[in-house]
């Protein structure tokens, strides 16, 4: 999914096209894919898989210094996402159009990230990990009523 980059002109036009992607990107994957209604939801995007709902929010970016890319996760007002509102950030890196999948849990607590695509680096396991989103709805699924 490519579109012109002149074309996306403000953040709020790139992070629509960003969710696009992602919607896309989620359900090639076998993903049912849902989107709120409304700018009001603590999320941008509902992914459902083996019977769990999961929350994300939805990240992208163009700024790249030294090799790392960097990405603010915070909210409106740049106010941090409160816990128990989200379960995943999925990060865009337009330039390498690559997808990082990173656990609210791991995430949460910092107003951006830098994201550098080198094995080693912090974040590299999150990269393209959309395998953890199959995992973590599974590992909340509740056992059989007895």
């Amino acid at each position: 999914m490519t579109i012109a980059r002149q074309q996306v002109e403000t953040c709020k036009q790139r992070g629509e096209w960003a969710e696009l992607c992602f919607m896309a990107r989620a359900a090639d994957r076998g993903f049912s894919v849902s989107r709120p209604h409304g700018d009001s939801a603590s999320y941008d995007v509902g992914l459902e898989s083996n019977g769990r709902f999961l929350r994300i929010q939805v990240k992208s970016t163009t700024f790249c210094r030294n090799g790392s890319y960097t990405c603010n996760i915070v909210g409106p007002g740049r106010v941090p996402y409160a816990s128990g509102k989200l379960d995943f950030f999925a990060i865009y890196v337009v330039p390498l159009d690559v997808w990082y999948v990173i656990p609210f849990v791991i995430a949460g607590g910092n107003r951006s990230l830098n994201l550098t695509p080198q094995k080693g680096h912090k974040f590299f396991q999150y990269m393209e990990a959309w395998n953890l989103l199959r995992t973590r709805a599974k590992s909340r699924r509740r056992p059989p009523p007895r």
